[in-house]
């Protein structure tokens, strides 16, 4: 059983020259959401990062993140859809 993104809710930075764009939360399966997964523009485009935290050394580490890469691109397709269709909104 492969699991759905449900909703996913963006919330858009407008700060001028920032790399963040927005932050996204998403439902899995009208049941579990993970919050704070950001939407970062680079040089080749937007890309999603996880929520995480820094360690002690200065190291980020995800605190959730998907185990596969089929879910991760499930993942990013759901976020960046609902980031466009903010934008254009």
């Amino acid at each position: 059983m492969l699991m759905k993104v449900s909703d996913v809710r963006i919330r858009l930075v407008n700060k001028d020259n920032n790399k963040l764009k927005a932050v996204a939360s998403i439902t899995i399966d009208d049941c579990f959401v993970v919050h704070d997964i950001k939407v970062i523009e680079a040089a080749d485009g937007v890309f999603i990062a996880m929520p995480s935290r820094k360690t002690n050394d200065g190291e980020y580490k995800d605190i959730a993140h998907p185990l596969d890469t089929e879910t991760r691109e499930m993942i990013k397709k759901a976020i960046l859809s609902a980031y466009y269709d903010e934008l254009n909104n």
